[in-house]
């Protein structure tokens, strides 16, 4: 499923990280990528802000869509 469809504060594994090559690079450089673990800390219309490799990121609807947990 979609990281979006996710529960907030539920430790997720990243099984899938989708896109265009340039979009999939961009996500594995902030650290999501296959096998790692994400929890979900907040959503905001649609947005969120997760915790990933020990640091908080807030990344955009239609980039939350492109990963699957």
């Amino acid at each position: 499923m979609p990281l979006t469809m996710a529960e907030s504060g539920k430790v997720n594994q990243i099984k899938k990280v989708g896109g265009k090559e340039e979009t999939r690079r961009f996500l594995e450089s902030l650290g999501f990528v296959a096998g790692g673990e994400i929890t979900i800390i907040s959503k905001i219309s649609g947005n969120v802000i997760v915790n990933v490799r020990e640091s908080r990121v807030a990344i955009s609807r239609e980039m939350a869509n492109k990963i699957l947990v």
